[in-house]
């Protein structure tokens, strides 16, 4: 989640051509096998139930409301029924246009810290996600220890980033000590898909002991691999919980600026599953 330059280094590119399709029902989620094994399901939210999130799998994360987050991001996340609730089966992040803090808009961002970790899995999230210039939604991962520092020399896993004013890109990157935007060797990829904010699609990652494969629906658009170099380049052997938020603004989502009249916008979550492989 933080920043992204527009030009990313391409470590794996797969030309993707035409729409990318939305699976028109969840599939089942019990176990899903694979050639090289099966995996199990541990951990998961189907929402299936009206209120706030459950506080057994869900913190709010609020600490830098005051410095942007470091990326001059607008809003100011709350803890409020109005910024996110679960109803009818979704969960749901609401940005709006109000003041609060410093900040002119407020929305909500999710970790699963502490509540959900995990070393290596299936993670996916089916959501749709909201348009209009100034919306920066996120569906990524940050370590739980900081086993090797503060970022990005612990590293950052980012699923899925959208920004409004480029409505058909979903980006995948990674943030290592070796590869992060400051230094300008940011890695990752972007793929077209035109109907991100109007249907529900599964945004994936598979993370092994060598590789970080990133997809929406059944389409692989980004791997990163373990080049055996050492933690500068390879820290994803260590605990990592998984985040939600809705930004406004900032240095990649308010590129183009922020339309006020295009609020409140709207993240909606379906369903949040965690697999582990049994060999």
């Amino acid at each position: 989640m933080y920043q992204i330059r527009y030009i990313i280094l391409f470590v794996v590119l797969i030309p993707i051509l035409g729409n990318i399709g939305c699976k028109k029902s969840p599939p089942e989620y019990r176990f899903q096998e694979t050639e090289a094994g099966i995996w199990e399901l541990v951990w998961n939210d189907e929402f299936d139930y009206e209120g706030m999130p459950d506080d057994s799998k869900w913190n709010f994360d609020t600490a830098g409301n005051k410095y942007g987050w470091g990326n001059n991001e607008q809003q100011w996340y709350t803890e409020n029924k109005e910024n996110v609730f679960v109803e009818n089966g979704i969960l749901t992040i609401t940005a709006l246009k109000e003041e609060a803090g410093d900040k002119p808009y407020t929305s909500a961002r999710l970790t699963t810290k502490g509540k959900g970790d995990w070393k290596y899995g299936r993670i996916e999230v089916r959501a749709k996600l909201p348009g209009g210039k100034g919306t920066w939604s996120a569906i990524w991962m940050l370590p739980t220890e900081n086993v090797y520092g503060n970022w990005p020399r612990s590293g950052e896993i980012d699923i899925m980033e959208h920004v409004g004013y480029d409505v058909d890109s979903i980006f995948s990157t990674v943030h290592t000590e070796k590869y992060n935007h400051i230094e300008d060797t940011q890695v990752g990829n972007a793929i077209w898909c035109n109907t991100a904010v109007s249907d529900f699609h599964v945004y994936c990652i598979e993370w092994d002991e060598k590789q970080i494969r990133s997809y929406i629906d059944d389409t692989n658009y980004f791997t990163f691999y373990n080049d055996e170099a050492g933690e500068d380049a390879w820290p994803f052997d260590q605990q990592f919980h998984l985040l939600l938020n809705l930004a406004i603004g900032g240095n990649w989502g308010g590129r183009e600026g922020v339309d006020d009249s295009l609020f409140p916008h709207k993240m909606e979550v379906d369903y949040v599953r965690v697999y582990q492989k049994i060999k």
